[in-house]
């Protein structure tokens, strides 16, 4: 029988594809590899994070896991972040605090009340627009999260492109530290899928698999990449002690008292405090006496023995 025209060509185009797989798997994972390579490391922790997911969950009709695990990798690479686990982990190390308090540990275990470090940092990485490749077939559109709340079009139906956004927020003062955003798009990893590569084969067990082997995903990857790089670059001008940098917990009165213009009960006095006062310290302090200001902008000292942090 003879074999038609058609059909070989058909068929050589199927072992062209399969031939050509694993080099544009290569060539992507490469290209990740040295985009990765580029994000700067830190000579000193900038402060410890926590990374929290945003609430439109973004990533799901994408088929992609959540980014969190993606971003820690990331932070653990550049070292510039003290990491601080607030999910799965932090739930389980829950459980066995509540077991510690219930006396269930064995003597000696040193687990209790004050341990637990606080995040200086909070890093929410959200997406700003992103397109799946639909063969020319039309748009997938894309969306703005909690970021924009605005929907975008225009999005090319040729290419996979992923603009995303990373946000750091001073846990203290709730402040926006910086704001970056990042590209990706299908052109940057040749729109291969395959392993290895900067994930060095652990992907699944890090929760980024899908970043690693679908398109999207590999795209997504490059743009958070971009981000974060530019990110660092920005809080390079942070001191390094957000707790030092911010200003000091607000006290409050629990016994009544007198605000002085000296410390040690010396001097004049500025005015009587009554239960219930709240007081700004200046971190400013001499023994038990401690600097503050109240709310009607006096200054003076006042006896640390008579409040307490305000709660």
């Amino acid at each position: 029988m003879r074999v038609s025209t058609s059909l070989r060509l058909a068929a050589a185009c199927v072992l062209a594809a399969a031939v050509a797989a694993p080099a544009f798997a290569e060539s992507a994972n490469e290209k990740i590899e040295q985009k990765a390579a580029q994000i700067p490391t830190c000579t000193h922790k900038i402060g410890s994070a926590a990374i929290y997911e945003p609430q439109n969950n973004w990533w799901e009709p994408l088929g992609l896991e959540s980014p969190e695990a993606l971003i820690k990798v990331f932070v653990m690479r550049s070292g510039c972040f003290t990491l601080l686990d607030r999910g799965k982990g932090f739930a389980v190390a829950q459980q066995e605090r509540e077991l510690a308090s219930q006396g269930e540990l064995q003597q000696g275990s040193n687990m209790g009340k004050g341990q637990v470090k606080a995040a200086d940092y909070v890093i929410v990485p959200d997406i700003v627009s992103k397109n799946r490749n639909a063969g020319g077939t039309g748009i997938l559109g894309g969306f703005v999260g909690g970021w924009g709340g605005a929907i975008l079009s225009g999005l090319s139906i040729h290419s996979s492109t992923a603009d995303v956004v990373l946000t750091v927020t001073d846990v203290r003062s709730s402040e926006q530290v910086a704001m970056e955003e990042g590209h990706g798009s299908k052109s940057d990893v040749g729109f291969g899928v395959g392993g290895g590569g900067w994930w060095g084969g652990g992907a699944a067990g890090l929760g980024v698999d899908n970043y690693q082997h679908t398109e999207i995903g590999q795209v997504v990857t490059l743009a958070y990449i971009d981000a974060y790089t530019k990110l660092v670059t920005d809080l390079g001008g942070l001191s390094g002690n957000a707790s030092v940098d911010n200003a000091q917990q607000a006290v409050t009165m629990t016994k009544p008292g007198h605000m002085y213009d000296q410390p040690g009960g010396k001097g004049q006095l500025v005015r009587k405090l009554d239960v219930g006062t709240m007081l700004y310290p200046t971190g400013n302090k001499d023994g038990v006496w401690w600097e503050v200001t109240d709310e009607l902008g006096n200054k003076g000292w006042v006896s640390s023995m008579l409040f307490e942090l305000a709660k």
